[in-house]
């Protein structure tokens, strides 16, 4: 069935506002973008997801396996900033903006769920399928492809209105809508990412190793110690690292704070001590992050992470001490 006639792309996007999306942008399903597959059949061949298997899933190659009646994409983007600036000092922890708040996923799944029904309803056999983060689709690849940013040297997709401060999604349908032209990139000759990341997870411009990135081991990682690689230069960080947003001009320049009041920092969030974090009971944790992204760092994950920089801050400023 052609479902080119049931609605066209400007009333989607209209729609996607209403539901309080802050970027819309559309691209078409043309069969397999060979040159991204090849780009990150690359990557995982030199290793740079480290225990990310996910990411080998075929389907991220070809959306088509996702959901074969797929015509289109609508990609949408969620400005999560708020202006609130850690404290500087050693004893403070170190949270990533993005986990300050409301856990994303669910708020991104409100809003995209009710895109999807919408579309749904427009006529019988239209079909409509959404993700934010959460499916084997490349959330950053298609963002760019629809218009809504650019993949930044550092990995993040960077919009002119928001700097990098968004979280993605999409809802793939079997409408066919007109595409968005594909956004250019504006990082020009900027090396400040690279240059400020303290474990050199950048390797280059546009490819960044998980198994040197903080946000990875402090996120992702589930051994019970973080690498000796990594702990000299965790700097406070234990859920996530914004180093390379935060040096970011883009995000300096441009970031804006989000309407979205769930996203405003949960107590605790913005200055938590380090000592408190390394002796956190799991009763604690469950409490102090209600409905939070951060809830994938396991309360054994928070206090080893907590723990390695007690210990470096330790071995560098008091050898003879012990926290514990």
């Amino acid at each position: 069935m052609n479902h080119c006639s049931v609605t066209n792309s400007s009333v989607v996007k209209e729609k996607a506002r209403e539901v309080g999306f802050h970027k819309v942008g559309i691209a078409a399903v043309d069969g397999r973008d060979v040159t991204e597959a090849q780009r990150l059949q690359a990557w995982l061949g030199l290793g740079y997801h480290a225990d990310m298997e996910w990411m080998a899933n075929p389907k991220r190659q070809d959306i088509s396996l996702v959901m074969p009646e797929a015509r289109s994409l609508v990609c949408v983007a969620l400005n999560y900033y708020t202006p609130h600036q850690r404290p500087e000092g050693e004893e403070y922890a170190k949270i990533s903006r993005y986990g300050w708040g409301r856990d994303y996923h669910k708020l991104m799944h409100k809003k995209l769920k009710q895109l999807a029904t919408w579309l749904e309803s427009l006529g019988e056999g239209i079909l409509a399928r959404y993700y934010a983060d959460t499916g084997p689709v490349q959330d950053k690849v298609l963002a760019q492809r629809a218009g809504i940013g650019w993949i930044a040297k550092n990995g993040n997709v960077i919009t002119r209105e928001y700097g990098s401060w968004v979280f993605l999604g999409e809802v793939l349908t079997n409408l066919e809508l007109e595409s968005d032209r594909p956004h250019t990139e504006h990082c020009g000759s900027c090396t400040r990412c690279l240059e400020a990341c303290p474990t050199g997870a950048i390797t280059q411009p546009f490819v960044v190793d998980a198994n040197r990135c903080i946000a990875y081991h402090t996120i992702e990682n589930r051994d019970d110690k973080l690498p000796e690689t990594i702990t000299p230069h965790l700097h406070g960080w234990v859920a996530g690292c914004d180093i390379c947003q935060d040096v970011c001009p883009w995000n300096q320049r441009f970031a804006r704070t989000t309407d979205v009041t769930e996203f405003q920092p949960y107590p605790g969030n913005i200055a938590p001590h380090l000592l408190e974090l390394a002796q956190i009971s799991d009763q604690e944790w469950d409490k102090r992050f209600p409905a939070s992204a951060l809830r994938r760092i396991k309360p054994e994950m928070l206090r080893r992470n907590a723990r390695a920089n007690l210990d470096v801050f330790r071995r560098k400023n008091d050898p003879e001490s012990n926290y514990f």
